[in-house]
């Protein structure tokens, strides 16, 4: 369950999700590659050396199949535990709209929460880029009153979400 939905008060409604787009996972998903697919070479060419059929001598002389095994193996894990960190990190973040506040919730180990009553909202502004607007993607600025502005990055669908914020509002 998430944290949104814990968080709901009696007679409130949920009316907009959304959290980091899925393009921040390019950054770990690049790098388990460059990770992986070596680690995926070495446990093959190790696999093929043990059957006396090894494509790296030079390597396979130095390190062994035992030892190509385990580096390979090595890499893979890396790899594995890289993507997994990249988006458990995107689940990491959520915001909402309900009928009465915007949620805001932050962070995997540590946690940051903004509850923001919707009477409470000043302004909302979106930066999108180019490539934002082209895959769905941008910025959320939320000011409350009298308060700091609260920036939110890499969030899927930001123009909804200020939308579904603004309607909210134009209800009350």
């Amino acid at each position: 369950m998430s944290y949104i939905t814990k968080n709901l008060v009696p007679g409130e409604t949920l009316l907009f999700e959304t959290r980091h787009h899925w393009i921040v996972l390019l950054g770990p998903l690049l790098l388990s590659l460059l990770l992986g697919i070596p680690g995926v070479a070495l446990l093959l060419d190790a696999v093929a050396a043990k059957n006396g059929h090894g494509d790296i001598p030079s390597l396979e002389s130095s390190l062994g199949p035992g030892g190509m095994t385990i580096f390979g193996a090595v890499l893979v894990v890396i790899a594995l535990i890289i993507f997994a960190w990249g988006l458990a990190k995107r689940n990491a973040t959520e915001m909402a709209v309900t009928n009465r506040r915007v949620l805001i919730k932050t962070g995997m180990a540590g946690r940051r929460t903004l509850d923001l009553m919707l009477t409470k909202v000043e302004s909302i502004g979106v930066t999108e880029t180019f490539l934002g607007r082209v895959f769905g993607y941008g910025s959320v600025v939320i000011r409350g009153t009298g308060g700091t502005p609260e920036s939110f990055v890499m969030i899927a669908h930001p123009q909804r979400f200020r939308q579904s914020v603004q309607e909210q509002i134009g209800r009350r």
